[in-house]
């Protein structure tokens, strides 16, 4: 029999009668570039949990590699004991931050290559993720009698059902995915419908797997404070919406909610699910009402986190010499210009301050000399807008974009098209549009190492 006891998110404990293993400890608010919070809240007693066995870390993204979990489990033996097994992906970075917080016994994972500890028999997934440009896998766990798959975020495909099910049949437990954010379409005006494919996806998933039982996995949290108003955009599926869906869709797979405090108890006779159980987890408030897929209502305008009023004029004054001096001194060298230039670009830059006021400037990438104009341009067909607070950061080399892309203090849009004689084409809208900011602060490896790296110099001995 496996047992399994959702923490929080997709961080598990799941034990054999011999074995222990921890997946993505993410534990303490605030989470993902303090951006978020896990949601349901949870009450959790640190010194109830029990040694661990092994450490699973399934990818490197913030809701499932936190630098701070991990610099206090490194640092309480009760928890990770010298002889904890950590399986990780090959992922420099994410193996250069364990061993940055003094992590041993790291061992590189490969899909499909089964590792046995004590009596159970681990095996990582493949993932087909193309929007990530590091590895990622799902974890089977076999004790020798049932099986439990944690997709966590991965992308399958038949391929790999397939061969799923060759090494153990119909599995007996899945933590599937079931969500499709959206984050990050508010702040660059993409769709805020469901993307049907992808959501549609999951369902077919679940239906070629065909456990025994289901349960959604891997999204609780969700975003706090002055960032609430984001909850309205990015989550358009519920977990209640998904196993109604699912009970439709494969009505002969039994499912359930599944709760941080929740122990589901797998056997060959089936899967019992003992509710708020745990001895050391429980949900201290069910806040997930604030999570409500709405996206008409009403936006928090873009407004910098600085508040003191000299602070702020002379951030704006840094942003004015950066922008009409380097920021044009790059975008003149950048190898997008020719791009921006065929496509008859106009752009605008704004940039507000705390009091929601702004000052913007406006390119014309059509002249021959790239400078600021000094008038408004007649239309904008490309347009970027940043809190001072957030542009003084990319240009301190204090951020990263994972924090600016999804604070909702950037926004970004464009219409590009171009006309000639006789002639009318458009930029494909389903195809990204350079964008200027990003081309001068590229969002790269050197970008997300030293944002890590920040997390990693904060925790390390305070956690």
């Amino acid at each position: 029999m496996l047992k399994t006891t959702l923490i929080a998110h997709a961080s598990m404990l799941i034990q054999s009668n011999k074995t222990t293993i921890l997946t993505d400890p993410v534990w303490f608010d605030y989470l993902w570039e303090e951006i978020n919070v896990l949601c349901p809240s949870i009450n959790l007693n640190l010194k109830k949990i029990p040694p661990i066995d092994v450490l699973n870390i399934s990818h490197r993204h913030q809701d499932h590699f936190d630098v701070r979990t991990l610099a206090y489990l490194i640092q309480n033996e009760s928890i990770l004991t010298p002889n904890t097994m950590i399986l990780a992906p090959s992922d420099d970075i994410l193996i250069d931050v364990l061993k940055e917080l003094n992590y041993k016994n790291i061992n590189i994972v490969e899909d499909f290559k089964s590792i046995t500890v004590n009596d159970v028999t681990l095996t990582p997934t493949p993932s087909l993720n193309e929007g990530d440009c590091f590895p990622e896998h799902g974890l089977l766990i076999n004790d020798g009698e049932v099986t439990v798959w944690n997709q966590v975020d991965t992308i399958v495909s038949p391929e790999i059902i397939s061969y799923i099910h060759k090494l153990y049949g119909r599995l007996d437990f899945s933590h599937s995915r079931f969500l499709p954010l959206l984050e990050g379409n508010f702040n660059h005006h993409k769709t805020m419908a469901i993307p049907f494919d992808e959501y549609s996806s999951f369902l077919k998933v679940a239906g070629a797997l065909k456990p025994k039982f289901i349960v959604p996995g891997s999204a609780a949290f969700r975003y706090r404070d002055e960032y609430d108003f984001l909850n309205r955009y990015s989550f358009p599926i519920t977990p209640e919406q998904f196993l109604s869906d699912l009970g439709e869709f494969c009505p002969d797979i039994k499912s359930s909610l599944f709760n941080p405090g929740d122990i589901a108890y797998i056997s060959k006779e089936g899967v019992k699910i003992d509710k708020q159980s745990s001895e050391f987890v429980r949900v201290l408030d069910d806040d997930s009402d604030k999570i409500i897929f709405k996206p008409i209502m009403e936006v928090t305008p873009i407004i910098s986190t600085v508040s003191d009023s000299t602070a702020n004029t002379n951030n704006l004054k840094v942003v004015e010499e950066f922008i009409e001096g380097v920021y044009m001194e790059k975008l003149s060298v950048c190898d997008k210009l020719n791009g921006w230039k065929h496509w008859q670009t106009l752009y605008q830059i704004e940039v507000f301050d705390s009091s929601g006021d702004s000052k913007s400037w406006d390119i014309d990438f059509g002249n021959d000399e790239l400078k600021v104009c000094k008038k408004n341009l007649r239309k904008i067909n490309l347009y970027e807008g940043i809190a001072s607070s957030d542009i003084i950061k990319l240009i301190n080399g204090e951020t990263s974009w994972d924090f600016v892309g999804l604070s909702g203090n950037y926004r970004t849009f464009n219409n590009i098209y171009r006309v000639g004689p006789g002639s009318f084409e458009f930029y494909p809208p389903d195809r990204p549009f350079p964008l200027p900011l990003l081309q001068v602060f590229p969002s790269n490896k050197e970008m997300d190492r030293n944002k890590y790296m920040k997390d990693v110099a904060r925790w390390k001995d305070n956690a």
